[in-house]
Parts: C-alpha cells; structure tokens; sequence
C-alpha cells in the first residue's frame, strides 16, 4: 500500500505528465526515428542512425522544448482549458504555476545544452523555436488563421531539425511534410470548433468565433480536398512499399471525417473528428515501417 506522501507525489508526477503531454512527445520521438531510418536517412546504415548521438542530442533537445512549450501553452491556456476540459484542467492544476514555470525554463535550458552538442547553428534553431513557440502562446495564438498555421508549422519543426541535419532534399520528403502539414492544420481548426465555449468566454479570436462554424467547416473541406495531392503523388509517383495502404486508408477516413463534419454540432461530435485525424497521425508514424519492410532485417544483417 501507498502512503499518503507516496500518493501525492504520484498524482504531482501524473499532473506534470499530462501538462506536458508526455504520450505526444513519446510518438514525436518514435516519428523522428523511424524517419531518420526509413526515409531521412535510408541509405545509412541501421546502427549508424541508431547509435548517432547528434540524432539523440536533436530529438532530446526537440523532447524538451516540445514539453516546455506544452507547459507555457498550459500556464497561457489555464482559464480557457478549465471551461473546455475541466477534468484534465484539475489534474493539471496539481502542480502550481510557479513549479511549471521553473519546469519550463528548466526544459528549455536543457534543450539549448543538447543542441550545443551538435553545433552552434543548432543552438539557433532551437532558441527561434522555444522563442516562437512562447511568441505563439503569447500573441498569435488568438488570432484567427495566422494562429492555425503557426501552430502547424510548429508542430512540424522538430522533424525540420533533423532533416537539416541529414541534408536529405528529396522530393519524397516535401510530399510526406505537404501531407502531416495539412492533417496537423486540419486537426488545429477542429480543436477551435471543439472549444468553441472557452474561446469565445475568453475573447479568443479564433476562426470559428470571427468567421462563424460553416465556413471553418468549408476550410476544412478544402483542407480535406488539397490532402488527396499528396496522398496521389506518394501512392502513384513514389517507392514508398507498402506504406500506400496506409494512406488509402487515410483516404478512407478523410471521407468519414467529411461526412460527419457536415452533420456536427456539439463538443462530442467535434472531438470525434478530432480523434479522427489524431488516429491519421498516429498511424502514420508506425506506417512508416511499411516503407520497406525488408529493410530493417537487412540493415541489421
């Protein structure tokens, strides 16, 4: 049996884990991996990429500034996710503002001593990206559109890092980015259908609340509709093995998000669509040993 003291100190552990998200940036690990293997970084050998400490020093410095960002989003966003999430907001609210804040610039500070195992110009990049991920929870955040694709520009810039690394320019790659780009900007506008309640309490200028809810979903659409490019263009013009089933899938769904986007509603409808394009990205990252399902025998071998 737990003692008191043992019990608070878990729930204190569990409310930081879920401030920061630790389940996202656990897959935001495996994606840069997997990645690195299959497609950055192919032509390497496995235990090349595996074993490289600058691709280590890269994702754990992209670990902390994600879960930094989470914290600051979360200190920004409290009043707001207390009206849109109250059970998760009281979990949360566990660990005061002042411990997330030290935890922030703590995270941070790590991030930029990672980095600057690698290089200098890594030292950089991730103090623009814990620099504009403030700057978004901050500023851009409230404001309609330009908040939207910030957000997904963000989300993407982690595997940024590790491309420049990797100095990979193929083609195969910007068509790969276009297409979790434009999930990740889907999922962004459905999260400001899906918290509609809070934003607008809160003077949140959010598309939804300045442009209204059938032209979000008319965006989404069109989101919806320019995702198909890409999927044609890896399906029919790329090597990508056996991954091509994930994305008919993904087709699948994308069919099923507009049929019910269009009937939608309330909260609970809009967190099933939300849940929709949460499952694409999810399986995305594992569909990328679909690539070429040989492949990681015979690097081993």
């Amino acid at each position: 049996m737990l003692t008191r003291k043992q019990k608070h100190i878990l729930l204190k552990f569990f409310s930081m884990f879920s401030v920061v998200r630790g389940y996202n940036i656990l897959i935001i690990i495996i994606a840069q991996y997997l990645s690195s293997i299959y497609i950055l970084a192919h032509n390497k050998p496995l235990r090349e990429v595996v074993f490289d400490l600058n691709l280590l020093m890269l994702v754990l410095a992209s670990s902390a500034t994600i879960a930094g960002g989470y914290i600051i989003n979360n200190f920004y966003d409290s009043e707001k996710d207390l009206i849109n999430r109250p059970q998760k907001s009281m979990l949360d609210r566990l660990v005061s503002q002042n411990t997330k804040l030290v935890f922030y610039f703590v995270l941070n500070f790590l991030a930029v001593i990672m980095a600057s195992y690698v290089s200098f110009r890594a030292v950089i990049f991730f103090s623009l990206y814990i620099f504009a991920i403030w700057f978004y929870s901050h500023k851009l955040k409230k404001l309609p559109i330009v908040g939207n694709l910030t957000s997904s520009i963000l989300t993407i810039t982690p595997f940024f890092a590790v491309f420049i690394y990797y100095k990979n320019f193929e083609t195969v790659i910007f068509v790969h980015a276009m297409f979790l780009f434009l999930i990740i900007a889907m999922r962004e506008l459905t999260k400001d259908l899906e918290n509609i309640k809070g934003d607008l309490a809160l003077n949140y200028k959010t598309i939804p609340i300045v442009y209204g809810e059938k032209t979000s979903k008319t965006m989404l659409t069109f989101l919806a509709v320019l995702t198909l490019i890409p999927v044609y263009l890896l399906i029919f013009n790329f090597n990508i093995g056996k991954m091509n089933y994930f994305f008919y899938l993904s087709v699948v769904l994308l069919f099923i998000f507009f049929l019910l986007l269009w009937k939608s509603k309330t909260k609970t409808h809009y967190l099933i669509l939300h849940n929709i394009l949460k499952f694409i990205i999810v399986a995305g990252v594992f569909s990328i040993l679909l690539i070429d399902v040989d492949l990681l025998l015979n690097r081993i071998l």
